[in-house]
């Protein structure tokens, strides 16, 4: 029978921790509570930890600055809890790793939605959470294959699904954030096919965005820094204007 996924709260207000832990526990997770960077990295080194609930303002060492720590050595999957309202705020928050944010004041029934769509697309899941590619496309049927199989091949990468990992063509693995895993099997799954914001939020959680959303763009811009040779000057994810981005090499199993 499989385990119940482990939540690490990290907030220095106790009786959000504690709020959030009652629920959370009732709702089936095991929680661990932290609320500093110190007990931060005790909880993280003493059990494996399946995602972060991390407030963005804790005394002496920010939550952002906690996430690049974690990001430094961990790929764990991050929702940051912000009381600020402001846009900015968030596009740093995924900017520097995050994959997803909650604004306070929050509903638990929201908390608890965005902890399972991020659970979801975390490597943990099973490959069948993932979202079907449609039958009519035969690229996205390719990597289908390829996840059944193992490995999709492209432009000198490899990816394996199963273990969400991701090696350059000299076999160096680059480490993903679950946003940016998800974000580059969505494209491996529609090579060659232009994908809107829409799709690809839908790809990444369904979280409803406002045009003024930039978290998808957000989270492309890291991505090409991490699989294109010149960022700046992008070759495998190009723009669409008016539409969204597309992946332009071809994709192959292995």
């Amino acid at each position: 029978m499989k385990s119940p996924a482990r939540i690490l709260i990290v907030d220095d207000d106790r009786r959000i921790r504690e709020m959030l832990a009652a629920y959370l526990e009732d709702e089936g997770f095991e929680i661990s509570q932290a609320e500093d960077g110190r007990q931060l990295r005790a909880e993280i080194a003493a059990a494996e930890i399946d995602l972060v609930l991390l407030d963005q303002v804790i005394p002496g060492e920010d939550g952002l600055t906690l996430l690049r720590e974690l990001r430094r050595r961990s790929s764990v999957p991050v929702i940051m809890i912000t009381g600020k309202g402001e846009m900015l705020d968030r596009v740093i928050g995924l900017e520097v790793g995050a994959d997803d944010y909650i604004a306070k004041p929050f509903h638990l029934r929201e908390v608890l939605a965005r902890i399972r769509a991020v659970l979801r697309r975390s490597p943990q899941a099973s490959s069948s959470q993932a979202s079907p590619p449609r039958a009519s496309n035969p690229d996205a049927e390719t990597a289908r294959a390829g996840r059944e199989a193992g490995r999709l091949a492209f432009a000198g990468w490899t990816l394996d699904p199963r273990r969400r990992e991701l090696r350059d063509s000299g076999g160096v693995e680059v480490e993903l954030t679950t946003g940016e895993f998800n974000l580059l099997l969505a494209f491996l799954e529609a090579p060659n096919r232009p994908l809107n914001r829409d799709q690809l939020m839908d790809k990444l959680g369904g979280r409803d965005w406002s045009p003024y959303d930039r978290s998808i763009d957000t989270q492309v811009g890291r991505l090409r820094k991490k699989i294109e040779a010149d960022p700046k000057n992008p070759a495998l994810i190009k723009t669409v204007r008016g539409i969204g981005y597309v992946f332009t090499p071809e994709v192959a199993t292995t």
